[in-house]
């Protein structure tokens, strides 16, 4: 199985004529996701030509959705458009919105998110790579080459390049999925909702856990992972070198004193029996570990 998103996911892509999104349409397409068409009301009746597959381009995501039954879509809108169009896609009845843009007003997040919500639609993003299920489907940026075969690990992380990494290492074993939930101050998706989504997968026996310093949603994850999840759980914080007083990257908040920092929420998951790797390279290590400790 896989979580989010299988290989009956049906795929919009929001701005797909667009440079990053005809370039990552493509790539989607080599992997195997079933794109059904683009969305641009300024080129609505054409086509687009990837690779000899014609995609057509749609004057919204409810027209889309009519004419393809598509459940899933995938935004590359620029920062001052993406709010509305999220809210479009909502509007629309999507089931699942994955919002890859970078920059989003924190306010718009807010807002979307919390529209999005109470009409049940699910949000991955914003500023995130994305879901991969491989050898099924692959929505957003993920790199399909660097695990090209389904396997017994789910992923869940905030950090794409760390995605990428642990899933490079880790690539003899395989993914039943790996989700990029992003690193923004305000994301859809949580650790949380994919912790409780890959418990409940058959065919995930591990999961990978990769936070970063700032914010306490790792620590609230430790709290989940004592309460309700059965299966062995590997972490990883990126962050240890960070000093104290900056906002880091795309963490999204300032270290402050022991808050938020690498140490605290090492220190949190492991008090719940979570083995926390301190590079990237002892994690995967751990996990094989873990892995041949369970067969």
């Amino acid at each position: 199985m896989a979580i989010f998103l299988t290989k009956e996911s049906k795929v919009l892509v929001q701005g797909m004529t667009g440079a990053e999104g005809m370039k990552h349409t493509r790539r989607m397409l080599a992997a195997g996701t079933d794109v059904v068409g683009g969305v641009n009301p300024r080129k609505a009746g054409r086509s687009v030509d990837f690779d000899g597959r014609a995609v057509p381009v749609f004057g919204s995501v409810a027209e889309g959705i009519e004419a393809t039954d598509a459940d899933v879509t995938v935004l590359f809108v620029p920062p001052p458009f993406a709010k509305a169009a999220v809210v479009e896609a909502v509007d629309a009845g999507i089931a699942l919105a994955v919002v890859i843009t970078e920059g989003i007003p924190v306010h718009d997040a807010v807002a979307f998110h919390a529209y999005a919500r109470n009409h049940h639609t699910r949000v991955i993003g914003p500023n995130c790579p994305g879901l991969i299920s491989p050898g099924q489907s692959n929505a957003g940026i993920i790199p399909a080459d660097i695990a090209a075969k389904p396997g017994r690990i789910g992923l869940v992380s905030k950090s794409g390049t760390l995605t990428y990494q642990l899933m490079y290492e880790l690539r003899e074993i395989g993914f039943s999925s790996a989700v990029g939930i992003g690193g923004d101050p305000v994301v859809g998706t949580t650790h949380i909702d994919c912790l409780a989504a890959f418990e409940n997968d058959p065919d995930t026996e591990l999961i990978v856990l990769i936070g970063e310093i700032g914010g306490d949603a790792e620590e609230r994850a430790a709290a989940y992972i004592a309460e309700c999840v059965s299966k062995p759980v590997v972490g990883y914080i990126a962050g240890f070198t960070a000093p104290e007083g900056r906002t880091m990257g795309h963490a999204g908040a300032i270290v402050s004193g022991s808050s938020g920092t690498a140490d605290a929420k090492k220190r949190a998951l492991e008090a719940v029996g979570v083995r926390v790797g301190s590079t990237p390279s002892e994690t995967a290590r751990l996990v094989l570990d873990q892995l041949a400790a369970r067969t």
